[in-house]
């Protein structure tokens, strides 16, 4: 099942009216390719697999936040520092120095580049599940309207968007988002 499901996003991404953003009563292009948790392994490989492919109408832009989030981590000096402050700090303090560091804003600067080229790019968000509990995704969702209006952006999700909450890895709440489309 997970298979047919990626299978369309192919067709999905080629779509003149989805590149275009089209068709989304004036809505910022975001959707979510929700899949089971334990289907990440798949789903990384066949993100890679559309990367590469030649010849497309579009053109995918990946973003792990993930990833993401580790370059600050290096940038402020402190990746490698993260067990001791962990065992001198205690493990609240840790995670809160680590959220504030994962601020939308932050990492969404780092996503950013330019220039987009509206009716071709697509933004791969990736990462989701990996980010966890320092970035909540309606949170980064929220902020990167703004930022990347001109072209559809496609966040896979470990887990299940209903069309208002996330529900990553299918067990924990992460927020409510509704301005969002289901992929497939």
């Amino acid at each position: 099942m997970i298979q047919e499901e990626l299978d369309r996003i192919k067709y999905r991404l080629s779509e003149r009216d989805f590149l275009e953003n089209k068709g989304l009563s004036n809505e910022v292009g975001i959707h979510i390719f929700c899949y089971r948790p334990q289907e990440e392994m798949i789903v990384q490989n066949y993100v890679r697999m559309l990367k590469d492919q030649p010849n497309t109408p579009y053109r995918i832009i990946e973003r792990d936040l993930y990833e993401i989030f580790l370059s600050l981590l290096s940038d402020k000096r402190i990746l490698d520092k993260i067990p001791d402050m962990e065992n001198k700090k205690g493990r609240d303090f840790l995670l809160k120095q680590l959220q504030n560091i994962a601020q939308p804003k932050n990492l969404i600067e780092r996503m950013d580049y330019q220039p987009h080229e509206p009716g071709r790019d697509v933004l791969f968000m990736t990462g989701i599940g990996k980010i966890n509990p320092f970035m909540r995704s309606h949170k980064i969702l929220d902020s990167m309207q703004s930022v990347f209006e001109d072209i559809p952006v496609v966040m896979f999700y470990p887990g299940k968007f209903n069309g208002d909450k996330l529900e990553l890895f299918d067990r924990f709440l992460d927020g409510h988002y509704y301005r969002a489309f289901n992929l497939i």
